[in-house]
């Protein structure tokens, strides 16, 4: 088999990636409302669109786009009882000794340096926002995996605004004086993945 035809394109990954998160109840404004409630305090002029700009470029990434993929697929997997014993057992009941969610989630991480490495270990910890209600367990569904995935997008998107804020500085702007799509100056650039 040649490799290169076997290759998936990087816009079918990203809108299966997409997708993925969206079937599973989670949107983008979701994640962003944690990115927003975290920074914000530091980043004066900061917008909740520009924390979605964040998390645009945060799933552009391919390894966050496999984490996405891998971790809903075995959390799905779990729900139709479809992993073998006693993995079906240990991923159902989101066990503390499991770490593989949290390993998954946080090699996606380990891209926006190791202030993002920090903040995944707050959220994973202190569950703000959608991540509580996907870690509660409520109804039949099965978020072992999913829960570590939106700490671990929006612990990269926080990442980049920091990033990003320490650049503003250095021009002496904040937030306020760029419009959202700012947020990713390197988006301008042709043929680069954020």
């Amino acid at each position: 088999m040649d490799r290169q035809t076997s290759r998936v394109h990087s816009r079918v990954v990203e809108k299966a990636a997409n997708d993925a998160l969206l079937r599973r109840g989670v949107t983008i404004e979701e994640i962003a409302k944690i990115v927003y409630e975290m920074q914000m305090p530091y980043n004066k002029g900061l917008t909740i669109e520009h924390c979605i700009e964040s998390i645009k470029s945060v799933l552009k990434k391919r390894e966050m786009q496999h984490a996405i993929l891998v971790g809903i697929e075995l959390d799905e997997l779990a729900e139709k009882k479809m992993l073998s014993a006693p993995l079906q057992q240990i991923v159902e009941a989101d066990e503390g000794l499991f770490g593989v969610d949290e390993t998954i989630a946080l090699g996606a991480v380990f891209t926006y340096g190791s202030i993002a490495v920090t903040t995944f270990g707050h959220l994973d910890k202190n569950k703000i926002g959608i991540i509580s209600k996907l870690d509660t367990k409520i109804g039949n569904g099965v978020h072992t995996f999913l829960d570590d995935i939106v700490c671990s997008i929006a612990a990269s998107a926080a990442s980049r605004l920091a990033h990003r804020t320490r650049d503003l500085e250095e021009a002496n702007e904040t937030f306020e004086d760029i419009a959202p799509e700012e947020t990713a100056p390197e988006s301008n650039i042709d043929d680069v993945r954020t």
